[in-house]
């Protein structure tokens, strides 16, 4: 990194902190996917020039929601800045349980989020979190096994082209799987995938009575399907496989697809960790041709719990890592295909980021997702990849170890479904609606 850059990046967070009086520490929640381990090993910049000490709890995606779920609604007070997405952020804004982050410095520039990043992580206008990076989902293939098979990747295909090239694709005796996707137990793991696949396909969670929807044909299609491909064309093991176990295996070499969060871009295009960084190439999120693709929209982001005794100190540190500085201090030092991506307007303007090959595929991606209208038919509620409402995460998780068993052949795609069906409109029914 260059002094001046160096330098720069210092005096901002100078400003930013206006001197903390003396050292302090601060705890935060956070997930253990690339970015955010990244992030880390930029702390120590932050502490120098703020005196203030980071302690970081980097856990799982499943554990993180659990944890963070059970601290605010308990006030158990174990974190100072949680990690959240947009399914938490508006609901616990709502609930008075985040402090709100309607008091950013000018020189953070809260106009310059992306709106849509924005807009998820508030409540009633007020922002309760900031985004550290934004993401939505996308098809990452090898171009070199495209080309062997023969095949061409539409800008934007349909499932159907996509179960066929993955076949194509497919190489047993070279552990090279067609298609790598999350069936992993969890909503937003499995969860997510399965019901932003759902989307295209013409399903949807609830009718506009709130009664669940699994017993119709749309979501037989929908579990039908994935599972005919996965079991064609996956890895062994797939029902267990998430975001990093999908990632490791497309980084090795293994996998011919991978559709996943756009922000995985950086680390399978990454020469020091991906083994096919110069073979990737990127195209919108499948659909079947009823209008909708099966891309979704998230993003993480870093909120204050109204619990913390260092609230002050709390939200320097957020202003810290969601800034435009955080980012040239990055793209400094690891390239700016390493940027946390998809939270900043300014990010897509900049000449030097516009020359990222994912970049315009991602802000694509972004900006197609739509989630005040994420389905075919007509449905009561905000969210693509999940339903804005309390009850979610509870019953998606859930629906979503039924859907895995399935997918493990443990059960029928058939008795999941039923299952499924029964335990939503029972905990829906429990819930008043």
């Amino acid at each position: 990194m260059s002094t001046k850059t160096a330098l720069r990046a210092a005096t901002a967070i100078a400003l930013i902190a206006g001197g903390a009086a003396q050292a302090e520490t601060i705890t935060i929640a956070t997930v253990n996917n690339g970015d955010m381990i990244r992030m880390q090993g930029y702390t120590d910049q932050f502490t120098a020039a703020t005196g203030i000490e980071v302690e970081w709890v980097t856990l799982e995606e499943n554990v993180l929601r659990q944890r963070v779920t059970t601290d605010i609604t308990t006030k158990g007070g174990q974190f100072d800045i949680m990690t959240i997405g947009m399914y938490e952020t508006p609901i616990w804004g709502a609930n008075g349980w985040l402090v709100a982050l309607d008091d950013m410095s000018a020189e953070y520039d809260v106009d310059d989020i992306l709106p849509a990043m924005a807009g998820g992580l508030s409540h009633e206008g007020t922002l309760y979190a900031a985004p550290f990076y934004g993401e939505s989902s996308m098809i990452m293939y090898r171009t070199d096994l495209m080309e062997k098979a023969g095949m061409d990747m539409p800008d934007s295909p349909t499932w159907e082209f996509i179960r066929e090239a993955a076949a194509a694709m497919t190489d047993r005796d070279n552990e090279i799987n067609g298609i790598c996707l999350r069936g992993k137990a969890g909503w937003g793991e499995g969860g997510a995938f399965i019901t932003a696949m759902s989307n295209s396909f013409g399903a949807q969670w609830f009718d506009m009575d709130w009664r669940a929807t699994f017993d119709q044909e749309p979501w037989l299609n929908t579990l039908t399907f994935f599972k005919g491909m996965m079991d064609e064309s996956g890895p062994a093991g797939y029902a267990t496989n998430g975001f990093n176990e999908n990632l490791s295996l497309f980084q090795q070499g293994k996998c011919g697809m991978w559709i996943d969060a756009t922000v995985a871009a950086s680390f399978v295009t990454n020469p020091n960790d991906s083994t096919v960084a110069d073979s990737v190439g990127f195209a919108l999120a499948p659909n079947t041709g009823l209008g909708k693709n099966s891309n979704w929209l998230w993003a993480w982001a870093l909120a204050v719990p109204a619990g913390t005794q260092k609230e002050a100190e709390a939200k320097q540190f957020i202003e810290w890592a969601t800034s435009k500085d955080y980012i040239e201090l990055v793209a400094a030092a690891e390239g700016w295909a390493n940027v946390p991506p998809g939270a900043r307007t300014s990010l897509y303007e900049n000449p030097e980021y516009q020359k990222v090959p994912f970049a315009q595929m991602t802000l694509d991606s972004i900006l197609s997702a739509d989630p005040t209208n994420s389905t075919v038919n007509e449905s009561p509620y905000v969210g693509i990849q999940f339903a804005a409402i309390p009850e979610f995460a509870g019953i998606a998780t859930e629906v979503s170890q039924e859907f895995s068993a399935a997918y493990a052949g443990q059960q029928t795609v058939e008795e999941a479904l039923a299952k499924a069906q029964a335990l939503t409109n029972d905990a829906m029914e429990a819930a008043g609606y």
